[in-house]
């Protein structure tokens, strides 16, 4: 009677489960006729008759001015140099600016000029993947609103190339299986990565993982199974991608680790306005009477400033007692909304409880010549971050001719701060400790020797330049092409 009854339950149950699957498989089928045949009508074709290729770019916050929008006009700059027959389009929601100013924008702040005009379309919904609109589960919510923009952009354009240049895996199966379209992407920092499920797993209190959390056994235990669900289903939209382009070996290892697709991954290094630093002179110093040491990052949580004050704060008291020429701090950021600047207010409470206030300064949103004149000047340029994906940053410092002491993971270790030709090129450090005992290490040298390690790191960025990118990223889209 037991069995009957299971039988009775159960096969209704997978008759009404595989009808509902037949009928999402022709849903779908039917949205990708329809898509496909907006694309017909949407894409016109050229006063030559033939209809051009169009090249989607998916980067919702094109006008932002960072890294990651250098590497979009470098890439959009190189399609033009390279195919004659292509539209460049970029998905964006900065819908306070016109297409017109948005182009004038990227010329004026990376001095990038592109050949021949782009399309831009705006999207309305960007709000749908803004942080402050998921207070919890943010990665997921971010995700899942980054699909319902990915579907708004596919509406207004549906390309035959479709690239991710801003880290939205999951708008990936979207424009692949509903659009139709040849996908790829480029991804600056992993959503979620190997190093963040570690964090949770020993506990670990940091900015991404509050105290209220690492002291809860069972809150641990239930964002490890949400971090795992979230990175099976990360790993799952990402090898949809036909190419996949990473900025370093650190997100190469845990790209590879994740979405599993090493035959279409590769390494594009980011292109850095080295050649500007590279017009400063690099000459021997003489009679110094003032060491400064620069730090050049975001005053972002996980840029760990606080680590930089302490340490500097232990360099000058181990120092009090010897005769040397006095020694300075500079932190150089920008601040991007009030939570920066509270976050600097407190830096500055820090300096005071540590007595270093004196020795101090905080320069704010500074203008480029600026900043380029206190590298300049610097003697070492200070970087913190733990697993720092590149690190732009560090890569500047080293090109105007700093010492660079950055930290002992990420980027900085794997890629950047690496020899030369056998040759040092920085330092690296992990701790409030070794970060004092390397400040005080690099300043012991003699000119000479520093000078030499200045030069070593000259010669080594020019991996990190326009050209060598646009030749790599030309490489790797490649496939998508043919």
């Amino acid at each position: 009677a037991c069995f009957r009854l299971l039988c009775s339950l159960l096969i209704p149950a997978l008759f009404l489960s595989g009808i509902l699957c037949v009928c999402l498989v022709v849903l779908l089928w039917g949205i990708r006729l329809w898509i496909l045949q907006r694309k017909k009508q949407l894409n016109a074709a050229g006063n030559d008759g033939k209809r051009p290729l169009v090249v989607a770019f998916f980067h919702p916050y094109c006008n932002a001015g960072g890294g990651g929008e250098r590497v979009l006009w470098c890439a959009i700059r190189t399609l033009q140099k390279k195919y004659r027959n292509v539209t460049c389009v970029v998905y964006t929601g900065d819908r306070d600016a016109t297409g017109e100013e948005i182009v004038e924008g990227a010329f004026r702040r990376f001095n990038i000029k592109l050949t021949h005009p782009v399309k831009f379309v705006f999207l309305e919904k960007r709000y749908l993947v803004e942080a402050s609109l998921y207070p919890h589960f943010t990665l997921l919510g971010q995700s899942l609103g980054s699909v319902f923009l990915g579907w708004e952009a596919l509406l207004k354009c549906v390309p035959d190339i479709y690239i991710d240049s801003m880290g939205y895996a999951f708008t990936l199966p979207l424009f692949k299986y509903l659009g139709g379209c040849r996908v790829g992407c480029y991804v600056h920092y992993p959503t979620i990565s190997t190093d963040m499920l570690s964090v949770v797993r020993n506990q670990d209190t940091r900015f991404n993982n509050a105290a209220f959390i690492t002291n809860n056994p069972l809150l641990s235990k239930f964002k490890l199974v949400y971090y795992y669900f979230f990175a099976f289903m990360y790993g799952l939209v990402g090898s949809c991608s036909d190419v996949i382009m990473v900025n370093s070996s650190w997100t190469l290892n845990h790209i590879l680790s994740l979405w599993r697709a090493g035959a279409c991954t590769s390494v594009v290094y980011p292109p850095c306005d080295v050649q500007t630093f590279l017009d400063i002179p690099l000459e021997e110093e003489k009679c110094i009477t003032e060491y400064s040491i620069v730090s050049v990052s975001q005053f972002r949580p996980e840029k760990d400033h606080p680590l930089q004050i302490r340490a500097f704060a232990k360099l000058l008291k181990e120092r009090s007692l010897e005769q040397h020429p006095s020694l300075k701090l500079i932190l150089i950021g920008g601040c991007r909304n009030q939570q920066d600047e509270e976050r600097v207010n407190n830096l500055k409470r820090l300096c005071e409880e540590l007595g270093v206030s004196n020795n101090v300064t905080f320069r704010i949103n500074v203008p480029f010549e600026e900043l380029k004149r206190h590298l300049a000047e610097a003697t070492i340029g200070l970087h913190t971050m733990w697993n720092e994906h590149f690190g732009i940053g560090v890569v500047e410092c080293m090109a105007a001719g700093t010492v660079i002491l950055a930290h002992n993971s990420g980027g900085p270790k794997l890629d950047i701060v690496v020899p030369y030709d056998g040759h040092l090129t920085g330092f690296l450090a992990e701790n409030e400790d070794s970060y004092a005992e390397m400040m005080a290490y690099i300043l012991s040298l003699s000119p000479a020797k520093r000078l030499e390690i200045r030069e070593n790191a000259r010669r080594s960025v020019h991996r990190f330049s326009d050209q060598h990118f646009e030749e790599t990223f030309q490489l790797s889209v490649e496939p998508l092409f043919k």
